[in-house]
């Protein structure tokens, strides 16, 4: 807080707040390529949260390396992609569905624009909205399939994440 007492206090929005929330629970991920972190949320109230890392007993990139495969696109573009880690959208999925927990109607907040396969998994949950801090570089897709199914996708900034090996 400023020493000018003159100067008020601005909360943070719901969304700033739990986007906060999102990338300090990123710290707990296990894969240096791509920390990123999840918050669900519906009413104000945290449901569950994930981060990138591997299934539950699993070695962790962390410690023992990528599992790097390659990926060869329709266009012919090859990208290499790390098989060893659960995104952090699906590990708070398997939260809720581990705990019992509704996530209908819910909102996912997370660094960037989910992957394919995140994007249907979020459509099927049931969630209504997603928040990202950024833009994913292969986030197009995504983007596509939250219009179709009506699910409100907004960004705190135009920023695109691309990794080291693409």
């Amino acid at each position: 807080m400023s020493e000018n007492s003159n100067d008020k206090y601005i909360r943070p929005t719901w969304d700033e707040y739990f986007m906060e929330i999102a990338n300090t629970v990123s710290k707990r991920a296990t894969c240096d390529r791509g920390r990123s972190g999840c918050v669900i949320a519906r009413g104000k109230q945290i449901l569950v949260t994930g981060y990138v890392g591997s299934p539950t007993g699993l070695h962790h990139c962390d410690d023992v390396g990528h599992d790097f495969k390659s990926v060869i696109h329709e266009d012919g573009k090859t990208t290499q992609h790390c098989m060893r880690t659960v995104h952090a959208e699906q590990n708070a999925i398997s939260q809720a569905a581990k705990l019992g927990i509704s996530i209908n109607g819910a909102t996912l907040y997370c660094r960037m624009t989910p992957c394919r396969v995140c994007a249907m998994l979020i459509i099927n949950c049931g969630i209504k909205r997603v928040v990202c801090e950024k833009k994913y570089h292969a986030g197009e897709e995504s983007e596509k399939l939250f219009a179709t199914a009506g699910i409100e996708l907004k960004y705190f900034n135009d920023d695109i994440v691309k990794y080291d090996k693409q």
